[in-house]
């Protein structure tokens, strides 16, 4: 279980991050990209935005497991001893027209500069479901279970 110290920790981390690293998988090849991020309030899920016609869609409807690395390294000999990593582990799921305008407006009050593109024709909402974040700092891992 998350404790409160584990989520207080993990609500200032996300709120200075605000794009992370989708791995999907395409049968046996795996697939990275960049999305703009945006959690819920109790860190049990985060929603991003992708086009229809992409990979990236092509393989969350095809395979629902993923994971997101977000991190705040800035590149630089410090980030070995001060730099954190939370992968976000679970499923992905697209958001349904009928709850799609909530999901859309907590997703634009976190990126309002890609409210076009999410509420465009071709785009979809995901909903990623966390299982559990793994949080580690260059050699030490942290399980947080949701």
């Amino acid at each position: 279980m998350v404790t409160e110290n584990d989520l207080y920790m993990l609500k200032n981390f996300f709120a200075s991050q605000p794009l992370g690293v989708l791995a999907t998988q395409d049968f046996d090849q795996p697939y990275s990209s960049l999305v703009a991020l945006a959690p819920t309030e109790d860190l049990r899920s985060f929603i991003f935005a992708t086009a229809r016609h992409t990979r990236k869609y092509a393989n969350l409807k095809r395979n629902k497991r993923v994971s997101i690395l977000t991190d705040n390294r800035e590149n630089a000999v410090t980030d070995f001893s001060q730099a954190t990593a939370v992968s976000i582990i679970g499923t992905a799921s697209e958001i349904s027209d009928k709850n799609a305008s909530g999901a859309l407006d907590h997703y634009a009050s976190r990126h309002p500069n890609l409210r076009d593109f999410a509420s465009g024709n071709d785009c979809a909402l995901f909903q990623v479901t966390v299982n559990c974040f793994l949080v580690s700092r260059f050699s030490q891992v942290q399980v947080v279970n949701v």
